[in-house]
């Protein structure tokens, strides 16, 4: 049966909702739980994460994304303080985090398209993909404007602005990709291979600032979504 899925995010002063829907089945055999990753794409800034008071992540880089986890549902109130920072001081950013039961969603930090910090969530699809193919999502969580994605040289996705993500299947294997700026040959991304495993879901991050000349790819893989048929 098709779950619904939500992941609200509550900032200390002021707050904004975002809904996320999933086809993927709620979590089977695990009632009451919820999968969940973060990825950290703000650029010069390692950070200690805690939830609810306790150490969820130490010396936390960016460009890197968590292993999905399996979180009780509920409220978490999430800290981020430079690292080794203590905690009982004030944290660089603070978010109190809805976690629902079922579905799988990643938690982006990453900056606008004009530099400023934000909290994004997805809606990470594990559903199958038929045989001899792979998912590919990119998400745009960059400070640079609107972007095309290529494979081999060929428009794959077209306008793509941040905070927005585009997806589609493709054959499985090493693809070429490379990321330009909307409308124009100037690359602004790449070129990176993409090795894209038969039966997979496959994320990019397009991530950093154009300003700060650090734009750069970070990859999330979810395995195990080959169809039987």
């Amino acid at each position: 049966m098709t779950s619904h899925i939500r992941l609200a995010l509550a900032a200390s002063a002021g707050a904004c909702a975002l809904a996320l829907g999933t086809t993927a089945p709620a979590l089977a055999g695990d009632s009451g739980k919820a999968m969940v990753s973060v990825f950290h794409g703000i650029p010069g800034m390692t950070v200690d994460v805690y939830a609810n008071g306790d150490q969820l992540i130490s010396d936390f880089k960016p460009g890197t994304v968590t292993d999905p986890q399996s979180l009780a549902a509920g409220t978490y109130d999430i800290q981020i303080f430079k690292a080794g920072q203590s905690p009982d001081g004030t944290p660089a950013l603070e978010k109190k985090v809805e976690v629902p039961e079922g579905g799988n969603a990643t938690v982006a930090a990453h900056l606008s398209a004009g530099g400023d910090p934000r909290l994004t969530a997805f809606t990470n699809d594990v559903s199958r993909v038929d045989a001899g193919k792979s998912r590919l999502t990119v998400r745009h969580v960059a400070a640079a404007p609107a972007v095309d994605v290529r494979a081999g040289g060929q428009p794959l996705f077209n306008d793509l602005t941040n905070p927005k993500e585009a997806t589609t299947e493709v054959d499985a294997g090493t693809v070429n990709t490379d990321v330009v700026l909307a409308g124009t040959d100037t690359v602004a991304i790449g070129p990176a291979d993409l090795n894209l495993k038969e039966g997979t879901g496959n994320v990019v991050y397009a991530w950093g600032s154009a300003e700060d000349k650090n734009l750069a790819l970070a990859t999330q893989t979810f395995s195990g979504l080959k169809s039987a048929s």
